[in-house]
């Protein structure tokens, strides 16, 4: 191994280490996270019990309540208390909102649980609360007379309230009032939600009238790290399309254009708002922010989103405007169902890499899981099957590749020994293509097929850490497949490696290895002085892939240990049933023969000048040695 061969695994090496650092926590942060996890659960059974003993205090006021959600005419309002809670819920979900801002303050998905509740294996669903009581708020920001105003911090009384709606209303001065009505729709993750303004006049200038909008997500999933490094703002422009802030870094930017619609995403569930009228792009902007250590809500809350959202106003004398709301699962099938582009928030890569997971990975797998209700583990073996199946032309390409340089390699060798020095190099390259021609074989034909197949390695890496369908799906010993598996929890956490053992990702690496050995033959060693060894390169890999896919999806690692078993199955019945070397061999020979004789392919026009170029570097040599 020559040294920059070194120097290259030695920077590889330090690349994956300081990716491993920074993507996760110590096992003292860990356990500080477990930690405050606990105490936030003890907190919110004592939340709970007191909201439901509100609630249950409310429903009987409400009784007194006119039943309807017309904002006018107003009716008697309710002497609630500032800072009390009031519930109301649908089949998907339950939100308390807070008469303090009129907002929302928290919300629970009833079909979904956290993986610290999936893990106890209770047999019940315990709903997953997407943000407290605390960790959200939305509200007018806008100048009155000269003053700033946040209605997030002054008191609302329910003015109207049903089963599924509820009106909050405030009095900023005298005659100006604000009202937030809410309107819960029937088995779906969506509520309506339209802010009036009244009485304001010329007080208020109506495109200085802004919705701020800041949310603190809750850790749901079981590798907090992963969840809060794909946590970020995406917003959907009128004229430019889809667009968002970074994931992995702090981010804040300003609207280039109308918004049509703003969602805060992480791993597995969104809010997305979406106006009637688009945002404003003046004023308009978005933040994300991670918080650091110290901060309280480091080990409990993913990022600290925040927005700016200029509402379309024409008269803050008698104004309406109306938004939509969708707290709910990324799943790519319910987002489509809106068509409205949210299924962009999904991150199944760019380019060809999502074209080929939307179109082609995403439907084959959703009729095996949906259709045909095929479990998530066998569905992720079929699907990687088909996809073998139908590469493997590609695969019997690289293999008569393989096995026509493994053929050639004993003259390749010669040539190498014949001319061993940098000054003949154009000679000897001369020499293997007249070589690569006569024979038939191309070093080349062997690079193609893989570059076909890599669109398809790559979108793999993309789909299935975020396909909602695989989160708490139990396969053999993985007890959820949108999360690692591990055999062994080592109880403290080994640096580079992390706390645990992932045998899916052993497998991986095992048959990649394997695999790697079975092509090694085919590597020819370096021909020229400092180049890199790429037999050390290939045998580097796969042991790298056991530190840096220990954390990842085990459905993804499940994929690639099954896609490179079956390739090394199908590389044997190719060698075993297909291809005879030996005839190959002697069908080679043949051809060379033929050339000898005149009766090959013609030289390409790259050989004919590169034979002109050596002729020159000839005569070139001659006249130096002349003089």
């Amino acid at each position: 191994m020559d040294k920059k061969t070194v120097i290259g695994l030695v920077l590889i090496g330090t690349i994956f280490s300081v990716f491993t650092i920074f993507n996760q926590p110590s096992a003292e942060e860990r356990a500080k996270m477990e930690e405050e996890y606990k105490k936030e659960q003890l907190l919110q059974k004592e939340k709970q019990k007191l909201a439901e003993s509100t609630k249950s205090s409310n429903e009987k006021d409400s009784e007194k309540i006119v039943d309807t959600v017309k904002v006018e005419p107003v009716v008697k309002k309710e002497n609630t208390a500032t800072d009390s809670l009031i519930f109301l819920e649908n089949s998907k979900y339950k939100i308390a909102f807070n008469t303090k801002g009129g907002i929302i303050a928290s919300l629970w998905l009833k079909e979904f649980e956290t993986y610290a509740n999936f893990a106890k294996k209770d047999g019940k669903i315990t709903a997953l609360e997407l943000f407290k009581n605390g960790d959200a708020v939305n509200q007018l920001v806008f100048d009155m007379d000269g003053k700033k105003i946040k209605t997030g911090n002054l008191p609302f009384s329910v003015v109207a309230k049903t089963k599924n709606s509820i009106v909050f209303e405030t009095e900023v001065a005298p005659g100006k009032t604000i009202q937030n009505q809410y309107i819960l729709t029937d088995d779906a993750y969506d509520l309506n939600y339209t802010i009036h303004m009244k009485g304001f006049g010329s007080s208020v200038n109506a495109k200085n009238v802004g919705l701020n909008w800041d949310m603190a997500y809750r850790k749901t999933e079981r590798l907090f790290v992963e969840q809060r490094r794909v946590s970020t703002v995406c917003m959907f422009y009128n004229k430019e399309g889809f667009d968002y802030l970074k994931e992995i870094t702090d981010d804040n930017d300003e609207a280039k254009d109308k918004v049509d619609w703003v969602a805060y995403k992480q791993s597995y569930f969104s809010s997305i708002l979406k106006p009637e009228r688009p945002f404003l792009q003046k004023g308009t902007d978005f933040e994300v922010q991670t918080y650091k250590e110290d901060h309280p809500r480091a080990w409990t809350n993913l990022k600290d989103y925040s927005s700016t959202l200029m509402l379309d106003i024409s008269n803050p004398d008698n104004a309406s405007i109306s938004l939509d709301w969708y707290f709910g699962p990324n799943d790519f099938n319910i987002l489509t169902n809106y068509d409205k582009d949210y299924n962009k928030i999904i991150n199944y890569g760019w380019g060809l890499f999502r074209w080929i997971n939307v179109y082609v990975i995403a439907p084959i797998y959703n009729t095996l899981t949906g259709n045909m209700a095929i479990s998530a583990g066998i569905a992720i073996l079929i699907l990687t099957l088909i996809i073998k199946l139908i590469l493997m032309p590609v695969q019997w390409k690289m293999y008569v590749s393989s096995a026509k340089m493994r053929i050639l390699k004993p003259e390749i060798e010669a040539l190498n020994k014949k001319y061993p020095n940098k000054e003949d190099g154009m000679k000897k390259q001369m020499e293997m293509m007249t070589l690569y021609r006569e024979s038939g074989a191309s070093p080349l034909s062997g690079c193609v097929p893989m570059l076909f197949q890599a669109p398809i390695l790559f979108a793999i890496f993309r789909y299935f850490p975020a396909e909602f369908s695989l989160r708490q799906e139990s396969f053999l010993w993985a007890e959820d497949l949108s999360s690692y598996d591990s055999i062994w929890d080592f109880g403290v956490n080994i640096w580079f490696y992390g706390d645990h053992m992932s045998l899916f990702t052993l497998l991986m690496a095992g048959t990649t290895l394997i695999y790697t050995m079975i092509n090694s033959g085919n590597m020819q060693a370096p021909q020229q002085p400092g180049m890199p060894n790429m037999k050390v390169i290939m045998y580097f890999m796969p042991i790298m892939m056991i530190f840096f896919f220990n954390n990842y999806s085990s459905g993804l690692s499940y994929y690639y240990f099954i896609s490179t078993l079956a390739s090394i199955l199908i590389m044997i019945a190719i060698k075993k049933f297909f291809v005879d070397e030996e005839k190959l061999k002697a069908k080679m020979a043949e051809k060379k023969a033929t050339a000898a004789a005149g009766g090959g392919k013609k030289k390409s026009k790259f050989q004919e000048r590169l034979e002109m170029m050596q002729k020159m570097q000839q005569e070139q040599m001659k006249n130096k040695n002349k003089k």
